[in-house]
């Protein structure tokens, strides 16, 4: 499909349309069919956080931390810094991807806007703490 930028409109339902076939692609695992709706998303708006997301969410699940991270990274950046799960997501690959530093920086950001965030403290932030005084 084409889409024609003159029709911010048409471009945005477009946007949407990709979106959801790649989340049901990648719930069935076909990852390369997600991988390309994905990109052509990103194409027509570099700034949209649910492709980025759903690319890290890709290289995740294939234990491709460090290509995750970086995916995750443009996600947290695009929602502003601000979406918890994003930054949950970002800190938990950066950790597998050892990372600690960044892990924790993560964590503090996630905690600063979220003291009750469920998990990240026990799961990413002490980890990554204890991995740092290794």
């Amino acid at each position: 499909a084409v889409v024609s930028t003159q029709s911010t409109g048409d471009a945005e339902e477009f946007e949407k349309a990709w979106l959801l076939l790649a989340d049901i692609y990648i719930m069935s695992s076909k990852f390369d069919l997600a991988q390309d709706l994905l990109k052509k998303c990103l194409q027509h708006n570099q700034s949209c956080f649910k492709a980025w997301e759903y690319q890290g969410y890709i290289h995740e699940k294939e234990s491709s931390y460090k290509d995750a991270a970086l995916h995750y990274e443009k996600a947290w950046q695009f929602s502003n810094y601000t979406n918890p799960t994003i930054g949950f997501k970002l800190a938990f690959n950066y950790l597998k991807a050892k990372r600690f530093v960044d892990a924790i920086e993560v964590c503090h950001k996630v905690l600063q806007a979220h003291p009750q965030y469920p998990k990240i403290k026990k799961e990413i932030l002490e980890k990554a703490r204890a991995n740092i005084r290794v």
